[in-house]
Formats: C-alpha cells, sequence, structure tokens
C-alpha cells in the first residue's frame, strides 16, 4: 500500500497545498517563497527519499513566521494521515 496524502491548509494568513509520498524516490517541488526554507524542506525530501509537492502563498510583506508556522501545521497533519494508513 502507497503512503501518500494531500492536505490543503488555508487560513487567513496563507494558503497550502502539500503532497507526500512516504515511499518515494526524493522527488520534490516546493515553493513556499523563503528560499532558506525551501532549501531545508528540499534536504529533507532528498535525504529521506520523500516525494513532497509543497505550494505556499502568504503573507511574507508582514513576516515569514506564518508561512513557516503552517507548513508545519499541514506537514504534521499529513504524518498523521500517513501513520494512520500504515498501521490500519
Amino acid at each position: 500500500m502507497k503512503r501518500r496524502a494531500v492536505v490543503n491548509r488555508d487560513t487567513n494568513e496563507t494558503k497550502i497545498k502539500i503532497e507526500l509520498d512516504l515511499d518515494g524516490s526524493g522527488l520534490y517541488s516546493i515553493e513556499t517563497g523563503i528560499g532558506f526554507f525551501d532549501h531545508m524542506l528540499e534536504q529533507v525530501a532528498k535525504h529521506g527519499f520523500l516525494d513532497i509537492d509543497i505550494k505556499c502563498s502568504g503573507d511574507l510583506h508582514v513576516d515569514t513566521h506564518h508561512t513557516v508556522e503552517d507548513v508545519g501545521i499541514a506537514w504534521v497533519w499529513h504524518l498523521h494521515k500517513l501513520l494512520v494508513i500504515k498501521r490500519a
């Protein structure tokens, strides 16, 4: 059974879509608007052999913390969904 999930998270500050495959090969497409954050997420995908697609738009003109926080929340939702699938 493939462990894949898609999560959309829309708040007042951000709009996020994450597609994650835990049984991937390290392919990624990440666009958060924060260069270093994108780079770190790419490294997780590459070295963790996760296929991940992250698209995020947010209020970067105010600050970056909403983007980082909401991507983290959406990522945890993914892990929860995928780990529940694994146990079933």
